[in-house]
């Protein structure tokens, strides 16, 4: 089985984030959720950015880099919107991740200072109507990291919810949730895999 780190969105550490880490220990993985905020969670997205702004986005990238130092290098790394951007830091920047997954976010991966590598395959998912993903164009920055690298896949959902994968908002999209944790399992599985 895989060793994950799943960064949470800017609305903190949820217990939605919480219940997609158990399904994927229930599924035999083992899960690391650290806390980015110190424990605050916030009632809607725009205050919770801004609580991310005040603490600054480089501090919230740097804690969860800092998170997984003690951690084996073989892993695998989940975020959730916000928590993408420690996600992707650390896929492009630490010798032996496994994979990726990045929900509801995309950074070109130039912008974070490094090349994607090429071994280390990314899954991006979004809805097709999410003001943040598609308004802000993350979409577009998906479309070209998945294209780069050879194990890439971008998931678009019907919807217009930027945080759909959480079960604890209002949000929530059961249908387009369960095909993510779909989706996910079966990379953590493939990753898992002895190799021979």
């Amino acid at each position: 089985m895989t060793e994950v780190v799943l960064f949470h969105h800017a609305q903190g550490l949820t217990p939605g984030v919480q219940t997609f880490a158990e399904v994927l220990r229930a599924a035999g993985h083992t899960v690391h959720v650290p806390d980015l905020y110190d424990g605050r969670t916030f009632d809607d997205l725009e205050a919770g950015v801004a609580y991310a702004e005040q603490v600054g986005f480089q501090e919230v990238v740097d804690r969860g880099v800092r998170a997984v130092e003690g951690l084996p290098s073989a892993l695998a790394v989940v975020g959730f919107s916000l928590g993408v951007m420690p996600a992707q830091t650390v896929a492009q920047r630490r010798p032996g991740v496994l994979g990726a997954v990045l929900v509801g976010s995309c950074v070109p991966p130039e912008a974070l200072g490094s090349p994607w590598p090429d071994h280390v395959p990314v899954q991006v998912h979004g809805m097709d109507g999410d003001p943040v993903f598609v308004g802000e164009g993350d979409v577009d920055a998906a479309r070209e990291l998945v294209a780069a690298v050879p194990d890439g896949e971008l998931f678009l959902y019907p919807g217009d919810q930027h945080l759909f994968m959480d079960a604890s908002l209002s949000a929530y999209d059961e249908d387009a949730a369960a095909l993510l944790r779909e989706r996910v399992l079966d990379l953590l599985g493939r990753l898992g895999r002895p190799l021979g």
